[in-house]
């Protein structure tokens, strides 16, 4: 399978800690969806063909220097779109209604009303706990425009336009905190966006693995090891789709825990039959590290004679053209 199989909602990444989890959300109603960043222009987003779009919180304030924007012709696109905290704010400013400083920050479990239902909160109770975390607010919605919901501090933390399909709401409906978030992310897809919800995590696993097949094609790929889970998912996709053709370098930094390295060798070469390299550098770490007390000193050193150790591990394979790297989504960011 290919991206062109699945129906799409593209998530635009405005800085958000919770836009893993709307992603996170959306696959657990069987929606295949995407994170990208917020400079994705029109062009590419007609180009990706994707059946909606949200919008994720951020930090900074839509008037702000240098905060993020978006591409405002994705708003002349005939596609559905929620924004999600950050995201309403930014319909709001681009859309001709107006954003201020809210009076304190609003931080926590809140309580909405409901004045329309709409699409959003079909079958819902007019009033729901919800959880918020914005120190903008929204004053007046664009033209076009109803509100949907408010709270005693805010006039307006959900809004909508039925006719564009363009909804806003101020809270986080992917957090546990709000109690129909669900719900909510449901009537979203699947009564505005109209998923068919077809799509299974599972299907990741068989769709990376062809991806991974196909990019290697016949040549010998090599990959770091640190025995944490990143780096131990990606060599077992990768020993699934090329099979003899991975070697797997693992670091022994002798900062593990006791025992650790046994076990790593153990579920990786024993367990899933990736052919693991060792390089003991525990002294050569240790050396280094001798009477340095700083953290963030100690970091970069273990992050330099990591690859060094690892670059001279992996001179010893001259047939290998490929490296295989696997991270988490933090470290992306870091």
């Amino acid at each position: 399978m290919t991206h062109d199989d699945h129906q799409t909602l593209l998530i635009l990444d405005f800085g958000s800690q919770y836009t893993q989890l709307i992603a996170r959300r959306v696959r657990e109603h069987r929606v295949y969806c995407e994170i990208h960043p917020p400079t994705l222009d029109a062009d590419e987003i007609e180009r990706l063909a994707p059946r909606g779009i949200v919008l994720s919180g951020g930090p900074d304030s839509v008037y702000g220097d240098g905060a993020p924007q978006l591409d405002p012709k994705i708003l002349q696109l005939d596609l559905p779109i929620l924004g999600v905290c950050y995201g309403m704010q930014l319909l709001t400013h681009h859309l001709g209604g107006e954003v201020q400083a809210a009076d304190a920050r609003e931080y926590g479990r809140a309580e909405i009303k409901i004045e329309r239902a709409g699409e959003l909160f079909f079958g819902l109770d007019n009033r729901q706990t919800v959880w918020m975390s914005h120190g903008d607010r929204v004053e007046r919605t664009p033209p076009g425009f109803d509100t949907l919901a408010s709270t005693d501090s805010a006039p307006v933390v959900a809004m909508a336009n039925p006719a564009r399909r363009c909804y806003g709401i101020q809270f986080h409906p992917e957090v546990s905190h709000t109690v129909a978030g669900a719900d909510i992310l449901h009537n979203f897809l699947f009564r505005v966006c109209r998923f068919a919800g077809d799509w299974l995590m599972s299907s990741f696993l068989d769709e990376a693995i062809e991806r991974i097949r196909a990019q290697a094609g016949g040549r010998r790929v090599i990959c770091g090891l640190s025995g944490g889970v990143d780096s131990s998912v990606m060599a077992a996709l990768v020993k699934r789709a090329v099979g003899d053709r991975l070697t797997a370098i693992f670091v022994d930094t002798g900062l593990l825990r006791l025992d650790e390295r046994r076990q790593v060798e153990a579920s990786l070469q024993e367990g899933l039959g990736i052919p693991i390299e060792t390089v003991d550098a525990g002294a050569t770490f240790l050396a280094e590290l001798a009477g340095v007390e700083d953290p963030e000193r100690k970091r970069k050193i273990i992050g330099r004679v990591f690859i060094e150790t690892f670059e001279a591990g992996a001179r010893r394979f001259e047939d290998a053209e490929l490296l295989a790297q696997g991270t988490l989504y933090p470290d992306v960011i870091e």
